[in-house]
């Protein structure tokens, strides 16, 4: 006798970004490796929604360059009407620009249709790391003495400091300074991508990781650990080519996802009970839903810092989330049910 295969979900994978290319092109590069995962299975009805740069909708067949060509173009009113009769069971997060990010994702909760993910004010948050750092502060985790600056001033902190875009991702105009002379530039680089620059105190190496939660019935359940190459004299802090770079024919390509450059670190290494327990802090402490990713520093007494929240999930091969479960023997198509069957449940 053939086994039920349960209720068919239509699922809408929100794809692109009405900002610029670049973050349209990387939420089409999950997006797509997220859909070929998830489609062969008889459990899914997959749709697209694509917002393009400038804000255009369209609803695509497939993310290949010709079905996004094909797609008539809607306004954001003809859009919504779209998805009213599309009447998705769930929308998947694929957008990794501010506005994605955030106000989207309160489109979509305005239109009553729920998503997997933390809710567009935790995004918001979570993509502020001046604002994220306060708050896992004050829940007792630890965090490098840090400063905002809008302006070259020069702040107390004594070098060597780390200058970061209070809100950009990848590493983005991200600087390790260890003296005068470099700080002013350093800062202009950062202020280049944001209105305001976050100035810490460098950690020593140590470490760096990256913990993700799951939620799984009210429990926080930590995944193996993924660490990073730095070393303390050829690269002490990570670039922006150690995660996103352009392959030979122009492809923006995941280059975290090489063994040279990322490992999962066994369970029973002493510093995951420790990563484990401040990542539920600041899981807790940011109000976040169904999963969350924090990247720690490890100094050398093996105590971990909080860096920075990376509050995604595109449940494809590829994504970190993924990558951790599938260490912890987790595939992603039971990743993906358990989380929808937490999202109904919420």
């Amino acid at each position: 006798m053939a086994t039920d295969p349960g209720p068919v979900r239509t699922v809408l994978q929100l794809v692109g970004s009405p900002v610029d290319e670049f973050f349209a092109e990387l939420s089409r590069l999950y997006a797509r490796a997220s859909i070929e995962a998830l489609a062969d299975s008889p459990r899914y009805r997959m749709h697209v929604a694509y917002v393009a740069p400038g804000g255009c909708w369209s609803f695509p067949a497939d993310l290949a360059p010709c079905s996004l060509a094909a797609a008539s173009p809607m306004s954001l009113p003809q859009a919504i009407s779209h998805i009213e009769r599309l009447s998705p069971d769930v929308m998947v997060p694929q957008m990794f620009c501010r506005p994605g990010m955030t106000v989207y994702r309160s489109l979509f909760d305005t239109l009553g249709v729920p998503y997997l993910g933390s809710s567009g004010d935790v995004m918001a948050v979570g993509a502020d790391k001046a604002k994220a750092r306060a708050i896992v502060a004050a829940a007792g985790v630890r965090v490098p003495a840090g400063r905002v600056v809008r302006d070259r001033t020069r702040t107390d902190l004594s070098y060597p400091v780390v200058v970061k875009p209070v809100s950009s991702d990848n590493s983005v105009g991200v600087t390790l300074v260890t003296c005068d002379d470099d700080y002013e530039r350093a800062v202009d680089d950062a202020l280049a991508h944001d209105d305001a620059a976050l100035v810490e105190t460098f950690v020593p190496l140590g470490r760096e990781v990256r913990c993700g939660i799951l939620v799984r019935d009210g429990e926080l359940i930590g995944l193996p650990l993924e660490e990073y190459a730095v070393d303390a004299a050829a690269k002490p802090i990570r670039t922006r080519e150690d995660k996103l770079d352009r392959d030979g024919d122009g492809e923006l390509q995941l280059m975290a996802k090489s063994a040279e450059r990322a490992w999962i670190v066994p369970t029973d290494d002493p510093v995951t009970q420790r990563v484990w327990a401040a990542a539920r802090r600041c899981h807790r402490a940011l109000g976040c839903r169904d999963y969350s990713l924090f990247d720690f520093r490890i100094d050398p007494s093996g105590e971990p810092w909080f860096l920075e929240a990376g509050l995604y999930c595109s449940f494809a091969p590829s994504s970190v989330v993924a990558t951790m479960a599938s260490a912890a023997g987790v595939d992603l198509g039971r990743l993906f049910e358990e989380s929808l069957a937490e999202l109904a449940g919420r």
